[in-house]
C-alpha cells in the first residue's frame, strides 16, 4: 500500500508541475503561447586599453574591424550581433571611475549587445 500511495503522490506531483509549466507558458488568456521579448538589448563597458589591442578598430568611426569586432564580443556573451560601438560617453561611466579620464581615448569602450 506504501507504494500506491507514494506512486499516486508522486504522479499527482507530476501532474501539478505540468499544470504550473503550462499555466507560465501560457499567455494573459490562459490559452495562446507567452512572447517572448521581442529586443533584449545590453551595454558593455570595456576598457580602452584591455590588452587585445582591438581599441582602434572601435573607436575609429567607419573603421572596416569595428563592425566585426563588436559582432565577435557580442557573440562570445551570448548575444547575436552588436548594435552599436564607439567610445562611452561619461555619462555612461560616471561614478564608476574614480580619477577623471583626460583623453577621450583613455574612455571605456561601449558595446551595445542585441538579441
Amino acid at each position: 500500500m506504501r507504494r500506491s500511495a507514494a506512486g499516486i503522490l508522486a504522479l499527482a506531483t507530476a501532474l501539478a508541475t505540468a499544470g504550473l509549466a503550462h499555466t507560465a507558458l501560457a499567455g494573459s488568456d490562459g490559452e495562446t503561447p507567452a512572447k517572448a521579448p521581442s529586443h533584449v538589448e545590453k551595454t558593455f563597458l570595456i576598457p580602452s586599453s584591455d590588452g587585445y589591442g582591438v581599441g582602434e578598430c572601435l573607436t575609429t568611426p567607419g573603421s572596416s574591424c569595428g563592425q566585426v569586432v563588436a559582432n565577435a564580443w557580442c557573440e562570445a556573451q551570448g548575444y547575436a550581433a552588436a548594435n552599436s560601438y564607439g567610445v562611452a560617453a561619461a555619462d555612461e561611466y560616471t561614478g564608476a571611475i574614480s580619477q577623471p579620464v583626460p583623453a577621450p581615448i583613455e574612455r571605456p569602450i561601449r558595446i551595445t549587445c542585441q538579441d
